[in-house]
């Protein structure tokens, strides 16, 4: 199969997977076309679950990559060191990466020698609870309301884990903008309903609300659209419309029945708006509020301080 020689394949792919290799390679090569229209060309990192190993992310390809798999060689912040990623450019390239037991497809937020162009606004909609959804349904068209007052249009689609992930694609934006944009979106929806909806970046600040994180901008990636996730059943991230996701479970795409869910349809290139520009208002908002990482960071200092000189006192 398009020159790529598969091994293992009626192995489990994972503990509670309900699913072997084999299902994993059938569904990537069922909907190859659409994924790798929205992997080429991105830096990827991948999920990979090797036999009675816990599932880790890599980033750096291989040495045993072969020559055909196209690479790109940029400076990973995060590591200090310069990294090869692969570019999932081709069919044979993802049935390799099927192969290598690649589950989960991460590809960075722009495009190979294009990191001053990002694609996308993102914001990633946790939920408290792996069974609170449609709380974080509800948190979704509150960022929906919030953009749409602002002049934005976004797609929607399940994040194939918990969550609801929200996409506005951009044009002529930078991440400096971006970022601000997406805190400033984040703000206005958690103003519109704060008994659901939080933007505190600490688990314990939360309350069992749903946190909508702005964070998912610069070297950070955000799973694919059709990737499949490491998690029982093996879900799918699935594209939907805003109607749809009212009426949507992640439990209804996993990598058994997406495919026949998407018939020859291809919903994510269809119902994602053009490029657009962000909004002056937003940005200059954005700017003005605290970055949540780094607020995070000193208020989680100043709370490890004070239970220090509590347990000494």
């Amino acid at each position: 199969m398009d020159e790529v020689t598969f091994t293992n394949l009626d192995e489990p792919l994972f503990a509670d997977a309900g699913a072997t290799k084999r299902n994993l390679v059938e569904y990537l090569g069922a909907v190859a076309d659409r994924l790798i229209h929205e992997l080429r060309d991105r830096p990827l990192s991948v999920i990979r679950v090797l036999r009675d190993q816990p599932p880790f992310m890599q980033k750096n390809v291989p040495k045993y990559t072969p020559p055909w798999v196209k690479t790109v060689s940029m400076w990973a912040e995060a590591s200090h060191r310069e990294v090869s990623y692969a570019l999932c450019n081709d069919r044979r390239t993802l049935l390799w990466f099927a192969n290598q037991r690649a589950v989960e497809y991460h590809p960075a937020l722009f495009r190979a020698g294009r990191q001053g162009a990002p694609m996308y606004l993102v914001l990633d909609l946790d939920p408290p609870a792996a069974d609170a959804f449609r709380l974080a349904v509800q948190a979704a068209h509150l960022v929906r309301r919030v953009l749409t007052e602002a002049g934005v249009d976004s797609a929607v689609k399940t994040s194939g884990a918990k969550g609801v992930h929200v996409f506005v694609p951009l044009k002529n934006a930078t991440f400096e903008d971006i970022a601000a944009a997406a805190r400033a979106v984040a703000v206005r929806a958690e103003r519109l309903d704060a008994s659901l909806a939080t933007t505190a970046f600490m688990k314990e600040d939360r309350g069992g609300k749903v946190f909508l994180d702005s964070t998912r901008v610069g070297g950070a990636t955000v799973v694919s659209a059709y990737s499949p996730r490491a998690r029982p059943g093996v879900p799918v991230s699935f594209p939907l419309s805003w109607d749809e996701l009212d009426r949507a479970s992640p439990a209804d795409f996993t990598i058994h029945s997406a495919a026949g869910s998407l018939g020859a349809r291809d919903p994510w290139r269809e119902l994602m708006p053009k490029p657009q520009v962000l909004p002056r208002d937003l940005i200059d908002e954005g700017h003005a509020l605290p970055v949540a990482r780094v607020q995070a960071m000193h208020e989680g200092k100043r709370r490890a301080r004070a239970r220090r000189a509590e347990t000494s006192s």
